[in-house]
């Protein structure tokens, strides 16, 4: 059975120590089109994105990431990414050294799909807990095993004009440029793997997305500052390509800010296209 629930389920990964420094924070906030000094500058008071916690683990990896996780026997051109979620205790130092322990949390049967969750958590050396990932993937061809089909909870965007309205134009380069922060999934930069794979080009990372649209909204609402983001939620519902437009529209709701990130590119002209969906930030 290449997914065995009974063994995947609360089965815990070999916990992960790794280290970053400023020069890593910096590229990938560039990564993410950046241009706020506070963002990409050692002098003028570097701060971290809550979503660097994502990719610092594996920000010095070079090879595709792996999949060998316990009862789950995957291949990567099957899987996408489902959701991510980060959440801090405070913000992120520019530097360090950090453990992540994580274990897989469940399994859902989709039908004609899996979906993997994984929970993780970052400690520093001196075991001080730094933040929560909370992850799924989307396996396709791996459902149909008799398993739950999970929970869904739809964010409600609210009835009135958005407190913020913002385009970002991803570049042709935008991919490439990502994966030089630790995800070389070739989905991202390989034509012939992303036509295998079903795209008609190489899409952009879920996660560079993920984190332009809090970038966006950390920019738009919360004045740049990022120690003002404690968390931040969302679940992929579309495929952005390189050369496309993200359209990010953000609602303030007092500690939350509701967003909807959708493509707003001319070749998707008549049909809403949502890029992210289900997307919160909460604040700090």
């Amino acid at each position: 059975m290449p997914i065995d629930p009974a063994v995947a389920i609360g089965a815990q990964l070999p916990d992960r120590t790794f280290s970053w420094a400023e020069p890593d924070v910096q590229l990938y906030q560039l990564a993410l089109g950046a241009t706020d000094l506070r963002h990409t500058l050692e002098t003028h008071g570097l701060q971290v994105l809550p979503s660097f916690g994502v990719v610092a683990p594996s920000f010095h990896e070079t090879d595709p990431p792996p999949l060998d996780l316990p009862g789950c026997d995957i291949n990567l051109s099957q899987v996408v990414h489902g959701s991510q979620s980060v959440s801090v205790t405070g913000p992120l130092p520019t530097s360090g050294t950090a453990t992540l322990s994580t274990r897989i949390s469940d399994v859902w049967d989709k039908g004609k799909a899996a979906v993997i969750w994984q929970e993780g958590v970052a400690r520093s050396e001196a075991g001080e807990e730094l933040w929560t990932v909370r992850s799924s993937i989307f396996v396709r061809g791996e459902g149909g095993f008799g398993g739950s089909r999970g929970s869904s909870e739809a964010v409600e965007i609210p009835d009135r004009a958005p407190d913020a309205s913002t385009t970002f134009d991803v570049s042709p380069q935008q991919a490439l440029l990502y994966r030089l922060c630790g995800d070389r999934n070739p989905l991202h930069a390989d034509p012939e793997f992303a036509e295998a794979a079903g795209f008609p080009a190489p899409i952009l990372h879920g996660l560079c997305t993920y984190g332009i649209v809090l970038r966006e909204v950390t920019d738009a609402l919360l004045g740049g500052d990022t120690s003002r983001v404690s968390g931040f939620t969302a679940r992929f519902a579309g495929v952005v390509f390189p050369g496309e437009t993200i359209r990010v529209d953000a609602w303030d709701t007092g500690e939350q800010v509701v967003v909807d990130a959708t493509v707003a590119s001319p070749g998707r002209a008549g049909e809403r296209r949502p890029a992210l969906a289900d997307c919160v930030v909460t604040k700090a």
